[in-house]
């Protein structure tokens, strides 16, 4: 069967587990609705937070960018798995212990402040809505590619999709639709990397192929033929003070993530918290860790198949034709010689490949069979798809939970909660769907930029609202809002109006590090030139961190 066919198959057959799990973990009331009832158990959840934390950009973009990057793309895997374990040891159990739904949650109830919890709902809707944007790009290149249909049409499949799960299940029927996605995404990203790693190699196992073939000194040599700094050589690509501060901003961002901490909330207890935080990186670290081998054979296939190629020979290859027609692979024999050459010149190179294809491409490169690459389409959707749900219901939960229940109308019924929180998610998914079609960058970037701003604005009030009991409302809202802002103006500036990063040259992806520095400098400052928090709340503060039986 032809690779179309593989996919229809394969997407369709976990379309309708999704489908059909939204259906039976439908809720009726805002505890199953909004953190799932706090019944998921250990396992299960860490599987579900791999999922969600795992999303389009680890599984479609990232290997991308550690191909394109070779040594400095490790930014991302030190930035987004230290700052897991960040989470897990230094936030989660406490969080956990508190036992709100939210960030804004915490928040608002910590500081004792509306203001400060309305301040965290528009900082957790403007972080999730910038992530959701890469997530929903992710299914749009899968579905342009494999499926044979526009990127509109297939933003509007995933959404649908996501929707129904979403609207009827709330965090119940993600979670366990989540780990689902788990299963398929981490089986479709080991099978073709154990095959390429067997084929170049003969070692099965990505990990030991990566680490002890040739491969590595066979691409650096490529590379330096080609005109490229060495593969694995550092700070070729970037700046040693631009990779500190990408890494830095990626790490505090995954701990200050919302629909990160929010899988928290739905374990029975801080012991259960802590078990699903060790699952969940297990459960990571498995993908993690194939990602650099797979990048690396992925980048010594994909030269090997195009550089100093004709252009009929390249045009003959099935893979190249339908990659070509989603222009994320472009050729372009700029000097006329029958030949297509990558050269690290922009004037110069005649073959252009978008980060967001190495993965989804590199079965179709390495001839593998047909079932096996729509394995990886199906992967890359429950990635995509997986993540978007949770985003989702971070904005659902921040203006239903936070702002509608929290602030307007503290007397609504279960039923009306929930009903809100439904309407407030259609309304994210039409907002989902117009980034999807008019993404802000590539898959990896933006997502990037949402951990820059979750580190300017969130975590320093958790960290500090968690072990400061001298830090206070006025403190918090001053914080959050200088981070925030800066990161903001400073990405934007960059990335979209032609600004030079005049931050002794830290990109847009990084500077969210010096918007978390400016936010504690802020928030201890304003706290201490006003009115310490009152006493329940110190007292409170204290017995956050005072060990219980549960535990």
């Amino acid at each position: 069967m032809s690779v179309e066919l593989w996919t229809i198959i394969l997407v369709g057959l976990s379309f309708a587990l999704y489908i059909y799990i939204g259906w039976q973990s439908r809720v009726k009331d805002t505890k199953d609705f909004f953190i799932a009832g706090q019944g998921i158990p250990s396992i299960a959840n860490g599987a579900a937070t791999a999922a969600d934390w795992m999303s389009a950009a680890s599984f479609i973009s990232m290997a991308g960018l550690i191909s394109t990057l070779g040594y400095d793309g490790s930014i991302y895997l030190m930035g987004w798995t230290g700052g897991y374990v960040l989470l897990a040891l230094l936030l989660a159990p406490y969080l956990r212990k508190f036992g709100k739904y939210t960030v804004p949650d915490f928040v608002g109830d910590r500081y004792k402040s509306n203001l400060a919890r309305l301040v965290a709902v528009v900082a957790a809707i403007f972080i999730s809505l910038t992530y959701v944007a890469g997530q929903m790009r992710g299914v749009g290149i899968v579905f342009s590619r494999f499926l044979q249909v526009d990127i509109n049409t297939g933003v509007i499949i995933g959404i649908v999709i996501v929707g129904f799960f979403a609207v009827l299940g709330g965090m119940k029927g993600i979670t366990w639709t989540q780990v689902a996605q788990y299963c398929i995404l981490i089986f479709a990203y080991l099978i073709p990397a154990i095959a390429i790693a067997f084929i170049l190699t003969g070692n099965p196992v990505p990990q030991l192929a990566f680490t002890f073939s040739d491969v590595a000194d066979k691409l650096n040599q490529i590379q330096v033929d080609l005109g490229f700094q060495q593969y694995t050589q550092p700070f070729a690509n970037k700046t040693m003070l631009d990779v500190l501060f990408i890494t830095i901003a990626l790490m505090v961002g995954t701990a200050g993530l919302p629909h990160i901490i929010v899988r928290f909330y739905t374990v029975p207890n801080v012991r259960a918290a802590r078990f699903s935080a060790g699952w969940a990186l297990l459960f990571i670290a498995i993908l993690y860790t194939t990602a650099p081998a797979l990048s690396m054979f992925a980048r010594y296939n994909l030269i090997q198949s195009l550089h100093n190629h004709t252009v009929e020979e390249v045009r003959q290859l099935d893979w190249a034709n339908k990659w070509e027609k989603t222009k994320l692979l472009t050729f372009e024999d700029k000097n006329k010689d029958g030949k297509l050459q990558l050269t690290p010149k922009k004037e110069t190179n005649e073959i252009t490949i978008d980060n967001d294809i190495i993965v989804l491409s590199t079965p179709e490169v390495a001839k593998l069979a047909p079932w096996v690459i729509a394995l990886v389409a199906a992967g890359g959707l429950a990635a995509a798809l997986s993540t978007a749900s949770g985003l989702l219901l971070v904005i659902s939960s921040s203006i239903a939970h936070d702002v509608y229940y929290r602030i307007f109308d503290s007397t609504a019924s279960e039923e009306k909660r929930v009903f809100v929180g439904r309407i407030v998610v259609g309304f994210a998914l039409v907002l989902a769907g117009y980034f999807g079609v008019n993404p802000p960058g590539f898959v990896s970037q933006v997502v990037a930029f949402a951990f820059g701003l979750a580190a300017a604005s969130f975590f320093p009030v958790i960290v500090l609202g968690i072990f400061d009991k001298r830090t206070n409302a006025e403190g918090a809202i001053a914080g959050m809002l200088t981070g925030l802002i800066f990161t903001i103006i400073y990405i934007i500036g960059v990335k979209f109006m032609g600004m030079t990063p005049w931050f002794f040259g830290v990109s847009a992806e990084g500077i969210g590090t010096l918007g978390m520095i400016i936010n504690f400098i802020v928030t201890i400052t304003v706290s201490h030139f006003t009115p310490p928090p009152p006493a329940d709340i110190q007292a409170l503060v204290e017995d956050l961190r005072t060990p219980s039986f549960e535990e």
